[in-house]
């Protein structure tokens, strides 16, 4: 009925929830994967607003991507955030791993990102 490793995953991210919150100042940066494809977003937490968000499955990245679901595709879609999020002055950010372990393309992702200029 349900799988297991997603409920526990989903457990771990309202643990992580507690003590993450994107505030006006440091906005929190979630990530979220599937197994084909991945998803990530700024939120601001006290407006309860995601200012904007990118995935694997956009346009202008598919192209650069043969798989959504690889590392290779983590780093390119965390530069392009960083990029975007330079564009909309955003600096400062708290990751939001989402539950999952700091590994593989959450890891590629979070590496990405800061080399593009995201701070956190």
């Amino acid at each position: 009925m349900f799988n297991i490793k997603e409920v526990k995953r989903i457990f771990r991210h309202q643990r992580i929830r507690k003590r993450v919150s994107g505030t006006p100042d440091q906005l929190r940066l979630c990530v979220h994967r599937s197994l084909k494809n991945m998803h990530a977003q700024i939120i601001d937490d006290t407006q309860r607003k995601v200012l904007f968000g990118l995935s694997t499955l956009d346009k202008g990245l598919r192209s650069k991507i043969k798989s959504g679901g690889n590392v290779n595709a983590a780093e390119i879609l965390g530069e392009a955030l960083a990029q975007k999020a330079k564009e909309k002055g955003i600096k400062k950010v708290c990751f939001d791993r989402g539950g999952y372990l700091y590994h593989g393309r959450i890891k590629a992702f979070a590496e990405a990102a800061r080399k593009g200029g995201l701070e956190f």
